[in-house]
């Protein structure tokens, strides 16, 4: 199946659940669709990392573009009821419309084998950049709230916290 999403009203990612155990979502809004995608929590790291780093390349390519916003209100940037989730994202990909000024975030479906790969849904999100910089710093913010990181392994730490292999297996 192919989802369009243009224009995009608002675009968001989003986590529910406790820490180390959270589901993370994209979401975003057309004037007559809410399109909820699942995904982890590393693909809402990569996305905020990769549309900085595109947003950057943009300002370099096109100087005279002014600099997109990166602010929010955090109430903004929620998940919407209702959460019906049309499929699970394999991998995203970033493209740019010079002639409409709108970034376009393109997500496939998760498959199994190059054969279901001909079936996978697509969805296409055509945003301002604006709206693209806002879901990557709030992507980045999101991420952030899950459980602490060991300074000395890069593992998450639990709550009752955690055998660290730097540290030969002391709990900390």
């Amino acid at each position: 199946m192919k989802f369009v999403l243009k224009p995009v009203e608002r675009i968001t990612v989003g986590a529910m659940g406790q820490p180390g155990e959270r589901t993370f979502y994209l979401q975003a809004k057309s004037p007559d669709q809410l399109l909820t995608l699942h995904l982890e929590k590393q693909q809402v790291e990569m996305l905020a990392i990769s549309v900085e780093q595109f947003l950057q390349e943009l300002g370099r390519k096109f100087p005279s573009l002014p600099e997109a916003s990166w602010q929010y209100q955090e109430t903004d940037m929620q998940l919407q009821e209702p959460m019906e989730v049309s499929f699970e994202v394999g991998n995203m990909g970033l493209g740019y419309d010079e002639i409409e000024d709108r970034l376009l975030l393109v997500a496939r479906e998760m498959v199994e084998d190059e054969k279901q790969a001909e079936e996978a849904s697509v969805a296409q999100f055509w945003c301002t950049r604006d709206q693209v910089r806002k879901l990557g710093r709030w992507g980045h913010e999101v991420a952030q709230r899950g459980r602490p990181i060991c300074g000395n392994c890069g593992q998450p730490i639990d709550p009752a916290g955690h055998f660290c292999p730097k540290r030969n297996g002391h709990k900390h």
